[in-house]
């Protein structure tokens, strides 16, 4: 399958258009958070993207919260925006967690800590993911995190990204890592940053099978 990936858009409509254009190739479209600019500019940033016409999962970033990106996409039947949540889309399994884990230290911040991000994730590795999809707003630590050589990702996602095993993790959030990529095990994780890339997903998931777009 092939997937366009992206995160951390923040408001930037022409970023947005050419994700848009981008999704032609694509069979399912993942974008890992950060729609907006601390809660500002939601709405129109999700109208330029709503063009985009293959299924299109969303999870929120810690620029905006649940609710707000769950009403900015009514309307959008293609979108499916996932929290804490597992579905189906296009035949293929998807988990998705939003917001910033750990905590950011900022009053605007949507985010979760480490704790509640290991209750959350309880139901990801109960069943397991092995051949589906984990998009996450924030990375998991020690991969696709540095910020000028310290990791800054979180520790509850990669120990359930260790039990679940899934094939791809789709992440954001650390702009210093965007298109950076790395392997845990037998899962291979993304920082998409928001020019979007399309990668193949398939048996081989494990292997050099992206493509920059």
């Amino acid at each position: 399958m092939r997937i366009l990936i992206a995160s951390d858009l923040h408001c930037d409509i022409a970023a947005a258009r050419r994700l848009v254009d981008k999704s032609a190739e694509a069979e399912m479209v993942v974008i890992a958070g950060d729609f907006a600019n601390q809660h500002e500019g939601l709405k129109e940033l999700i109208d330029a993207i709503r063009d985009i016409r293959c299924p299109t999962v969303l999870v929120p970033g810690n620029n905006e919260r649940e609710d707000a990106l769950r009403e900015a996409c009514e309307g959008w039947l293609g979108a499916t925006v996932l929290h804490t949540e597992r579905t189906n889309v296009a035949g293929f399994p998807v988990y998705g967690i939003g917001c910033g884990i750990p905590p950011i230290d900022r009053d605007w911040s949507f985010d979760m800590s480490e704790d509640e991000a290991r209750e959350k994730t309880d139901s990801l590795h109960e069943r397991e993911l092995t051949g589906g999809m984990f998009v996450t707003h924030s990375p998991p630590y020690g991969l696709c995190d540095e910020v000028e050589g310290k990791h800054c990702g979180s520790k509850a996602l990669l120990e359930a990204i260790r039990k679940a095993t899934p094939d791809v993790v789709v992440c954001g959030h650390i702009h210093q890592s965007w298109g950076a990529e790395a392997n845990e095990g037998p899962t291979r994780v993304y920082n998409a940053g928001p020019e979007g890339r399309i990668v193949e997903v398939g048996p081989d998931i494990g292997g050099p099978a992206a493509e920059g777009a």
